[in-house]
């Protein structure tokens, strides 16, 4: 396990790329499971989840390998395995997302349950409803979903649940519908960027489906998919968090390939923040150079500001004049940054499912510990501009997110390094 040493301090300035999204090619490479020939995926980040299901899909026949260009090619080889099993799923909860395609193109699916994570509990209930909806049967057995189903029948099925929609919810039930016979209807679609990057995939495969990114999708089921080519969407994730790390430092940062559109509500924030954005022809800079003004923001479904920036956005606040109120409405739990924060020195008091944060003037550089992939994308930043040296522990959890970033920003001027853990032999980056 590898840290990340940081000097604080320095206003960052220049451009940076943005990769491929995350969330985007996970049910993506899930998708080809689906597919009668190869695929061609551009732009698949080079990431450890990433990884986990490339080697997921290995163990259920799926041939993957990058090509010199970066491309990622796949190809089903042995249509016959339908198990992912425990020790796979535990790594990455997006890996339930095999569980539409397996049962839709091979009539049985064996897929370990995913379990809790730090950020709080993320049921697929919304999954199983909808996959019984299309004529899967679905017993538990061993703490294992094994859905069963000859051919998928089409159905109208409304995903609604207490926190709102599902983004991997959807994504595994309009897999299964491809190849249902007949049509279905899903209401309360996610109308997330990433969910409708897959539509798109999926009608590049032959599938007829309409109404991606919106709150209505149909889809009319067909008797096979073939290969098509794909490029995945710019990381929108990735993209915020370059531009609050421009922010937070008082500089002037460039994210190149970042599609303003998928970041309304972001840009909406860092205006609020006092933060000057340009948009420019598949760009987003962004400039600050006084202080942040201190704003409230509720986490909310898309187009709304996204959960996964939720710590990102706090780290701008915690140094912000005035008090801030940060409020979760997706996952409730998802403040484990909030104590590390503080020990650098941040004025955050947690109250439900919001923390009330005070601006400080500055934080001063302190161990740290992350949680969790987006928890320590936030850390780093507080880091950014913190007085004195920062140690982020365990960024096994950034680099599932972020590819090679403490390059990326070292690029744009940051005083960081990568470090093995004191009496480590050498770095697990892989």
């Amino acid at each position: 396990m590898d840290r990340f040493i940081i000097e604080g301090g320095v206003r960052l300035r220049g451009k940076v790329s943005v990769s491929g999204a995350k969330n985007a090619a996970l049910p993506i490479l899930a998708a080809t499971l689906l597919a009668d020939g190869p695929c061609t995926l551009q732009d698949v980040p080079d990431l450890y989840d990433v990884r986990t299901m490339i080697g997921l899909l290995g163990e259920l026949g799926v041939e993957a390998k990058r090509r010199k260009d970066g491309a990622l090619v796949t190809r089903v080889v042995d249509a016959s395995p339908v198990t992912a099993s425990y020790e796979r799923v535990r790594a990455m909860r997006a890996s339930i997302c095999v569980l539409g395609p397996l049962v839709a193109r091979r009539g049985r699916a064996k897929v370990s349950m995913p379990g809790g994570c730090s950020i709080g509990v993320r049921p697929i209930d919304l999954h199983l409803k909808g996959l019984k909806a299309l004529g899967a049967r679905i017993p538990m057995e061993a703490g294992y979903v094994e859905a069963e189903a000859p051919r998928l029948r089409g159905a109208e099925i409304y995903l609604g649940g207490t926190a709102g929609s599902t983004v991997t919810g959807t994504a595994n039930v309009v897999m299964a519908a491809t190849l249902a016979e007949g049509r279905t209807v899903i209401e309360n679609a996610a109308c997330e960027p990433e969910v409708a990057d897959l539509c798109d995939f999926l009608r590049a495969m032959g599938a007829k489906v309409k109404g991606g990114g919106t709150p209505r999708i149909e889809i009319q089921g067909v008797a096979s998919l073939h290969g098509a080519r794909h490029r995945v969407i710019p990381d929108r994730i990735e993209a915020g968090t370059f531009l609050v790390a421009g922010a937070i430092t008082r500089g002037e940062v460039e994210v190149t390939g970042a599609r303003a559109e998928h970041l309304g509500a972001v840009r909406d924030f860092l205006q609020a923040t006092g933060a000057e954005l340009a948009v420019r022809d598949g760009s987003i800079a962004v400039r600050a150079s006084n202080r942040p003004r201190a704003v409230d923001v509720a986490t909310l479904p898309y187009p709304g500001f996204p959960t996964d920036l939720q710590a990102q956005a706090m780290a701008l606040l915690a140094v912000a004049e005035g008090i801030s109120v940060v409020s979760e409405r997706i996952y409730p739990d998802r403040f484990q940054h909030v104590a590390e924060l503080n020990r650098m020195g941040a004025n955050i008091r947690k109250e439900g499912p919001s923390a009330v944060i005070q601006g400080v003037l500055d934080l001063s550089g302190a161990p740290v510990q992350a949680t969790d992939l987006r928890a320590s994308a936030g850390l780093l930043l507080a880091g950014l501009v913190a007085r004195g040296a920062t140690e982020v522990n365990r960024v096994d959890h950034i680099d599932r997110g972020y590819e090679r970033i403490e390059e990326r920003l070292a690029a744009l001027g940051a005083r960081i390094v990568r470090k093995p853990y004191a009496g480590s032999r050498a770095s697990d980056r892989g």
